[in-house]
């Protein structure tokens, strides 16, 4: 695995663009290595090695450019559907056959990625360390005596070995955090219903999300843009618009615990560790303002000790009655007690949360994220089968509140411990700040110089990004209002400033509506349905945006539009109800085109 071959998405994806790599090479070299790997148990399906390769020699026909994951190998969590493969949520007696990919899935596959495979988790995702599946325990990709952390324990294992560069894991209490922390990776964990959970095996409903495992935050970052978007079929999806990464913020306020408030149950290394990764922090030029952790440790405690753990008891009640022996006895331990709560139980903690989640909402008043550690310590997987259920709640000590206090969260490595035992730090902020976490995290992980995963590969400098416009807003024109067009000079009035020329994600229709002057009207449909749409990114003064906001007229609007290299801007779109005599334009790419045609008439 030299460290001259591409191991990143971008890398990959920038090899794949040109053609010095092959999709179809790579995913050749995805099954070598799985191969050489040799770990059975990291996989509980894999696909055929053929079919996988015939449809990335299919991606040669397709617009590379519009594609951000072109050829792009993925593993999934087996408890998310992919079309092609069992759902089995580590229960034979579960199995499942999806006939459709879930809306995670099948945005992936549209943005040119190829799911190879489907991974090992602690059985129905009840666990943090990836022990409890009747599929065997995947080896650790830094240590084989570590635990590989659960429940995602297969899909962050495939990405620490090396074997493909972004998997999906669910993380309903820090499953795509502490397996990432454990195998030096990053974990990102988005605020609940940005990605949708149809086809998702649940966990508990109410707190599960999809999560991503890569090497890098841009990758996950990008991976993220991909998925992020609501979703109809799914009832817990929210329209949560996803930021562009940014510079790193000057002033940068981190939370971290009071003295005396932190557990590492002795672990002086870890707590070495962690005291490390705030001084790197401080040398960054973050400033470290202390805040109460305890209302946050209560809130955990909510999780196993009050009733959503009867949300877990709904998901295998039936198999509990009919076959309780067909599932793992840790698992059928912790999910039988749901059973026993009641109503009265219920809203209770209900009550208790909505207090302790206003009191996180005052801890964030006054700091932009906290600063914790992703675990308080590792264990062995001998350890852990000696001692499954108390070592296994000890490892969600910082995790096991977030989804229930509704922060989004990016687990990142930090460290490798003089052991051999990596150490990793997680960011947290309220929901929606999925970006400004990954826009500070990119920078500590690039300034750790770790190197990615497991396989020794070195990180590549970290790519720059456009540098801050002030307070300058973005915004997407489709049509008239593009350069040389009819409307044009209304952006040229409010001093506006073209940023640049690009194209929409593949997600997108294109109708000419029957107005005076000539517009377009840009609908947003189901991912892969639709093409890539051109477009210019103009620069208005926060006066100026008001002023030209203010003045579009109905049925055109103004809505978050995606862009095909995964950001998100404002932009036009249209009023759905319109188009019924609008003319399908998609397939000449933008307005221009179809404009010169139009003119030839």
């Amino acid at each position: 695995m030299g460290a001259e071959q591409p191991e990143t998405i971008a890398a990959i994806v920038a090899a794949h663009r040109a053609g010095t790599l092959t999709p179809a090479q790579t995913i050749a070299r995805t099954y070598q290595r799985i191969r050489d790997h040799n770990d059975p148990a990291i996989f509980i399906s894999l696909r055929d090695e053929k079919d996988a390769i015939a449809e990335a020699e299919r991606l040669a026909t397709k617009d590379a450019a519009n594609l951000p994951l072109y050829g792009v190998p993925v593993a999934v969590k087996d408890n998310i559907d992919a079309l092609g493969f069992p759902t089995t949520a580590a229960c034979p007696a579960f199995s499942t056959t999806p006939t459709h990919d879930s809306t995670a899935v099948a945005r992936l596959r549209a943005a040119g990625a190829i799911i190879i495979g489907k991974t090992n988790l602690d059985q129905f995702a009840t666990g943090l360390v990836g022990v409890r599946s009747p599929y065997g325990i995947p080896k650790n990709s830094i240590r084989d005596d570590l635990i590989p952390g659960g429940s995602s324990s297969g899909s962050a294992v495939a990405v620490g070995a090396g074997l493909v560069p972004l998997s999906l894991g669910t993380d309903t209490a820090g499953s795509g955090r502490v397996p990432a922390m454990l195998n030096n990776i990053i974990g990102l964990k988005p605020s609940l219903g940005m990605i949708s959970n149809a086809g998702l095996v649940p966990a508990c409903r109410t707190l599960d999300c999809i999560s991503v495992f890569a090497l890098t935050v841009d990758d996950a970052a990008l991976a993220l843009s991909v998925m992020a978007g609501p979703d109809p079929a799914d009832p817990f999806s929210r329209d949560r618009p996803l930021g562009a990464l940014t510079p790193f913020q000057a002033g940068l306020r981190l939370g971290v615990p009071r003295n005396g408030q932190l557990i590492f149950f002795g672990d002086k290394k870890s707590e070495t560790a962690y005291a490390d990764a705030l001084k790197r922090w401080t040398a960054l030029g973050a400033r470290l303002l202390e805040f109460d952790l305890e209302p946050f440790y209560e809130t955990a405690r909510l999780l196993y000790e009050g009733p959503w753990v009867a949300e877990r008891y709904l998901v295998i009640k039936d198999l509990l009655a009919s076959a309780p022996d067909t599932i793992h006895p840790v698992t059928r331990e912790i999910t039988a007690a749901g059973a026993r709560l009641t109503a009265a139980d219920t809203f209770s903690a209900l009550y208790r949360l909505q207090g302790l989640r206003k009191i996180a909402e005052r801890t964030f008043a006054n700091i932009d994220a906290l600063v914790l550690p992703t675990a308080p310590t590792a264990y062995t997987t001998a350890q852990v089968v000696a001692n499954p259920i108390e070592l296994n709640s000890r490892l969600g000590t910082y995790t096991n509140f977030v989804n229930l206090l509704d922060l989004c969260g990016l687990a990142v490595p930090a460290s490798m411990r003089s052991d051999g035992i990596p150490f990793g730090i997680t960011l947290l902020a309220p929901a929606g700040d999925d970006a400004l976490l990954a826009s500070i995290g990119r920078v500590f992980h690039a300034d750790t110089k770790l190197s990615l995963g497991a396989n020794g590969t070195a990180p590549a400098p970290l790519p720059s990004l456009p540098a801050s416009s002030g307070d300058e807003i973005p915004i997407a024109v489709v049509g008239a209002h593009l350069s040389g067009m009819v409307l044009n000079g209304e952006l040229k009035a409010l001093d506006a400033e073209l940023i640049e020329a690009t194209r929409t994600a593949p997600d997108y229709k294109l109708y000419a509506l029957k107005t005076t002057p000539p517009k377009p009207g840009m609908l947003r449909v189901e991912a892969g349905k639709g093409a890539s749409i051109e477009l210019e990114i103009w620069s208005l003064s926060p006066s100026a945006f008001g002023k030209f906001v203010n003045a579009i007229p109905s049925p055109m609007a103004i809505g978050t539009v995606r862009l095909a290299d995964g950001r998100s801007v404002k932009g036009f779109l249209v009023e759905p109800e319109v188009l019924g005599d609008a003319r399908d334009i998609t397939a000449y790419g933008g307005w221009r085109a179809y404009m010169k045609e139009a003119a030839t008439k």
